[in-house]
């Protein structure tokens, strides 16, 4: 897919984000933070910033315009576009896109690249041959969608993995038994939206062997953990928190959305999740902070690390790390 004045920049490969303010100013994340880029033909105003947000939109199948100003728009392998036009800001548009990882990146080369010490690199692997149940946490750039991506390729090739996304993000994740469903919007007239609840509970009917979901933001999650605590196993999500002591609070307040009570959405949780694993950057670089899981204690779900690493040469362990790794390594 070609990005016009921002191909230059876009097909960096050491590029993740690019942003375009309103009036035309670029920026780039090459993993250290953003930085402005000059392009070599720049945008000569903010009228052009929003035509080439429209047309950008358009082209990925999404409408952006005076009646629909913001657009979350996606390509097949994984571009991200996000825009807003004016009145929403003060003028032409505002542009953010996100890169998916183009290295193909796996679990080694995560580990190799700092994403989690070399101790965890079997238990990862583990983790995933051994079919548990995975929740990936964090915020947002902290690498989510790269570590799924990146235990999906551990997966047997004769397994059959769905997929389910809002905006498509994943891409290809180089599995020839996969199925990628996205949601729909509404059309002109206000109809014809499918939602994630809607195509969480179309997976269950497709004979997957793991259920993806890109990521948990709102009632499907009560779909997504009935599905779990069915008999499928093995599958994976994302989550926004910022520890795995916060998970809790987070899924307390997705189930509220779907109407599921929170002494119910404990025992749901607690039974679909083998494990938390929570990701955080700093200074551009990301890695995996936390290892926990899920428990339930008189009727509330708690979030319990049992790892905990800075970055640095020190890994924290509580005294129910040893039975959990034994258990998955």
């Amino acid at each position: 897919m070609t990005f016009g004045l921002l191909d230059e920049v876009v097909h960096d490969p050491k590029v993740t984000d690019v942003a375009v303010t309103c009036d035309g100013r670029v920026w780039a994340d090459t993993g250290e933070g953003m930085h402005e880029h000059t392009l070599s033909v720049p945008f000569r105003s903010a009228r052009v910033v929003r035509e080439y947000a429209v047309q950008l939109c358009a082209r990925m199948g999404r409408r952006l315009d005076d009646a629909c100003p913001i657009a979350d728009a996606s390509s097949v392998d994984g571009v991200r576009v996000h825009a807003v036009i004016a009145p929403l800001v003060p003028e032409g548009a505002a542009i953010s896109i996100r890169l998916p990882d183009r290295s193909k990146a796996t679990l080694p080369a995560l580990q190799s690249a700092g994403m989690f010490p070399a101790s965890w690199l079997s238990l990862l692997i583990g983790l995933v041959r051994r079919r548990a149940s995975i929740l990936v946490t964090g915020g947002t750039g902290t690498g989510k969608t790269t570590l799924v991506k990146a235990l999906l390729a551990q997966c047997a090739r004769d397994e059959r993995i769905v997929t389910v996304e809002e905006i498509r993000e994943l891409g290809d994740i180089g599995h020839a038994n996969h199925v990628s469903l996205v949601a729909r919007e509404a059309n002109v007239e206000g109809v014809g939206a499918i939602g994630l609840p809607e195509l969480t509970k179309a997976t269950l009917r497709m004979r997957p062997d793991r259920v993806v979901l890109g990521e948990c933001r709102g009632e499907e999650i009560a779909d997504l953990l009935r599905a779990f605590n069915s008999g499928h196993h093995g599958g994976m999500t994302t989550l926004h928190a910022d520890s795995v002591a916060r998970v809790p609070a987070r899924l307390a307040a997705l189930g509220l959305l779907a109407g599921v009570a929170p002494p119910a959405l404990a025992m749901l949780a607690a039974g679909a999740f083998d494990v938390v694993v929570h990701l955080e950057r700093e200074a551009g670089h990301r890695r995996i902070a936390q290892i926990g899981c899920l428990r339930v204690n008189d009727d509330a779900l708690h979030g319990v690390a049992l790892a905990d690493w800075d970055g640095g040469e020190t890994i924290r362990y509580a005294d129910a790390w040893q039975q959990f790794a034994t258990q998955w390594r």
